[in-house]
């Protein structure tokens, strides 16, 4: 099987600070590859080095083929990118933020209108081509974004947080544009998120990244399936000593608010519970049963839910500089 993209222990350390930790992961051609994990986590210091954006203090990586420390310029004819943040110019017509970036990659001049109106009826755009940017909504410009990116036949396209800021209907029409994108286009897409459901629904795989390690990929559905087959059990309690030294057989953990997660049939466990609290005149707080998510995954490598921190504002202002030339 042929990766598109594959790093050797990639790292990356800012003043003694290591952001990215000897990173190995593969991605298949064709995939949608979700690298998830909250703000803060690396995924951006990972993306600017396969970017070519960042030099890794070790390791390297294969990106199309390429080597991002011998062959850069390569690599990059290779992406596409859309950053977290906007970069097009609002004053400019959709139109004209095309052909600027057809010009940056030296596209054949016969053929960049024709494939600007392709691209944007892939996303809903062909009406708004002569309009200002300015005058389109958070939701339109992403799509225009996503046009950017893959308008030079890229063989990968590589997304900083794609929904980001974006309300939920809008965040799930994008989804749907991402996947005809990797349909239609047959190109591999790399997406950063830190959005649990996004990564569930667009990913064919699930690297979980935190503190600059991968801690695990695979498919949502084996990942989930990891955790053990039943549902995810949470219970509050009053007498937390004594009430898992009672419930010690199902293995419970203790997350970072207090709360005790089992892993079990609902109907099974949950007499159980109940009869240890009993037993140990405890009062139950709170109870709730649910399938599992890729947060419980997150939680069972971490031991706590997905943080909100400040992401590494160094990587947003340099893959910023790389799109806007």
């Amino acid at each position: 099987m042929k990766y598109i993209i594959e790093t050797f222990d990639l790292t990356k350390e800012f003043n003694g600070l290591v952001a990215v930790n000897s990173i190995n992961l593969k991605v298949r051609e064709g995939e949608i590859y979700g690298f998830l994990g909250p703000n803060g986590a690396g995924k951006t210091t990972t993306i600017n080095m396969l970017c070519t954006l960042l030099k890794p203090t070790k390791g390297t990586a294969l990106v199309n083929g390429y080597d991002i420390l011998k062959e850069p310029s390569e690599v990059r004819k290779s992406i596409g990118i859309v950053p977290q943040e906007s970069v097009l110019e609002s004053e400019l017509t959709a139109m004209e933020n095309l052909k600027f970036h057809a010009e940056l990659y030296k596209m054949p001049k016969k053929e960049i209108e024709e494939r600007i109106d392709e691209c944007l009826k892939l996303v809903g755009l062909e009406k708004r081509a002569n309009d200002k940017v300015a005058t389109f909504s958070g939701g339109m410009r992403r799509r225009l974004e996503i046009v950017r990116a893959f308008l030079h036949r890229p063989k990968i396209i590589i997304m900083d947080e794609p929904t980001v800021g974006l309300d939920p209907q809008t965040r799930r029409r994008i989804w749907e544009y991402i996947l005809n994108l990797n349909k239609e286009e047959s190109v591999t897409i790399f997406l950063t998120t830190h959005y649990m459901e996004e990564a569930d629904f667009l990913c064919h795989r699930v690297g979980i990244i935190d503190f600059g390690k991968l801690l695990a990929c695979d498919t949502p559905a084996n990942l989930k399936d990891m955790l053990g087959k039943g549902d995810i059990i949470e219970v509050e309690v009053t007498e937390k000593r004594k009430f898992l030294k009672v419930i010690a057989s199902m293995k419970p953990k203790v997350l970072e608010d207090g709360r005790i997660r089992i892993v079990g049939r609902g109907e099974e466990t949950i007499p159980k519970i109940i009869k240890a609290a009993e037993k140990t005149n405890t009062k139950i707080i709170h109870l709730s049963v649910r399938e599992p998510t890729l947060e419980d995954v997150f939680i069972h490598y971490t031991g706590r839910a997905i943080r909100e921190s400040t992401e590494d504002i160094r990587s947003k202002v340099i893959i910023r500089r790389f799109i806007k030339g």
